[in-house]
């Protein structure tokens, strides 16, 4: 693209996200954007990873700045775009969201509203934070597969909730209540399975129903799988939910909504910087939200390397409980 036609501001708008909420709202948001004076081009996703290669061909292209109008999932695929492109650091992209998505796990971290002008003004104001990010190698079929990740990543049953989900959206069905209705039918239906892991080289075996490795502590539409995780630590926040019965799951669910699942005598927590998992029966895999593949696996933190922009910073300190950088 000749330099003088390039806009500042890059939107990559996935018109599928929040069951199609993407597609309809985009023209309120287009004028919102407009109002808020940002020179911008759109360009829209028509399929699924489809913004993972939009993103690489507008860097080269020379755009530096980003706003993803999507879900997590999309905020996924653009940050696999900018780790797998060499045109710039990962760390010279500005990156900010306007969330249309079901989850909205990603913005709840880094306090960035859901109301669309409420969130443009936060993205005009730009002020930054650059998180840690976590790296998977894993296994499609029998593809070994790497894919990066900015919010949560899940196994066992997390992935298969994700799994049924993700099928249902791609056969174009657009039912608000997917999500929890794929939860439901999951926990009648699946089994725990056995598991060898390897934190840090410190090997243990259980069976695991469910697995929560976090960046970010939100996942689920605001559940707090991993509730101690701080998105800068450079330490991955390991939750392993070991088997229990389908009574014991849920009456364990508010735990995930108040943050104190780590207390439950069936759920062990780590920090660690490197994490295998193995199993003789596949564990299914899932990164914010997106069903991806199955072990032998492995997950590994890739420090301060990508950088978003964040809503209120007190709040943003507060949820932290430490002192950090912000770039004003």
């Amino acid at each position: 693209m000749d330099s003088l036609q390039k806009k500042e501001w890059l939107v990559i708008v996935n018109p599928n996200a929040g069951v199609g909420k993407g597609g309809r709202d985009w023209d309120e948001i287009s004028k919102l954007l407009e109002k808020h004076e940002f020179e911008f081009e759109a360009v829209f996703t028509e399929k699924r990873n489809h913004a993972i290669n939009l993103v690489q061909e507008k860097i080269r292209e020379g755009y530096e700045k980003i706003i993803v109008v999507g879900g997590d999932g999309t905020m996924n695929e653009v940050v696999n775009g900018i780790f797998i492109q060499k045109h710039l650091p990962t760390t010279d992209i500005k990156l900010g969201m306007i969330s249309v998505g079901t989850g909205n796990d990603w913005v709840r971290t880094f306090d960035v509203p859901v109301n669309y002008e409420e969130a443009i003004k936060v993205i005009k104001a730009e002020k930054t934070f650059i998180q840690d990010a976590g790296k998977i190698k894993y296994y499609s079929e029998t593809i070994k597969m790497k894919r990066y990740f900015v919010n949560m990543a899940g196994l066992g049953f997390d992935a298969i909730v994700a799994q049924r989900t993700n099928a249902d959206k791609d056969k174009g069905r657009k039912n608000p209540v997917l999500y929890l209705k794929n939860l439901i039918l999951s926990l009648f239906s699946y089994k725990s399975l056995n598991a060898n892991v390897t934190i840090d080289g410190k090997k243990l075996s259980d069976k695991i129903f469910s697995v929560g490795i976090g960046i970010g502590k939100f996942n689920g539409g605001g559940m707090q799988q991993a509730p101690g995780a701080i998105p800068n630590d450079g330490l991955l926040s390991l939750t392993l939910i070991k088997h229990m019965s389908l009574l014991r799951v849920a009456a364990s669910v508010r735990r995930l909504y108040n943050g104190t699942i780590e207390k439950h005598k069936k759920v062990d927590t780590f920090l660690a910087k490197h994490i295998k998992f193995d199993s003789k029966t596949p564990l299914m895999l899932e990164a914010d939200g997106e069903f991806l593949g199955q072990t032998p696996l492995e997950v590994e933190i890739v420090p301060e390397s990508i950088k978003v922009i964040i809503g209120n910073e007190n709040k943003f300190k507060k949820y932290l409980n430490k002192v950090i950088k912000i770039d004003l």
